[in-house]
């Protein structure tokens, strides 16, 4: 069984900012699609961002973190990372990774086969 693991949240302030890590157990991330997600208590599961296969270079954002997250991959290792800047209170969730099949990656849950248990991030002063 395919597992993924994500890494790195925690407790920021306000405008500080964090690097997520998402590892897997199964093949190199590089040859799939990663997705990140994020769920706050009582709202669903929105889609963060993702990043596209192999070198296709296709980086998706979601609205509500364009311009303040960076989606990155290390080749070799596998990892995928997500760094969130300009934290807000309204950031605060459950951050999940997520694998899928394809070319070009989506930021829509159905995608994804594959989830990490994901790791709290909470923004407050």
């Amino acid at each position: 069984q395919v597992q993924l693991v994500e890494s790195g949240g925690g407790l920021v302030r306000p405008g500080e900012s964090l690097t997520l890590s998402c590892t897997t157990s199964g093949p190199n991330l590089y040859h799939y699609n990663v997705g990140w997600f994020r769920q706050a208590p009582g709202k669903e599961r929105e889609g963060v961002a993702c990043i596209s296969a192999r070198d296709s270079g296709r980086l998706v954002y979601s609205d509500a973190v364009k311009g303040r997250a960076a989606i990155s991959r290390s080749n070799v290792e596998g990892i995928v990372y997500l760094r969130l800047s300009k934290l807000e209170p309204d950031d605060t969730a459950t951050y999940y990774c997520a694998r899928a099949n394809g070319r070009e990656c989506q930021i829509s849950r159905e995608e994804y086969q594959f989830w990490g248990v994901g790791t709290q991030v909470t923004v407050s002063s």
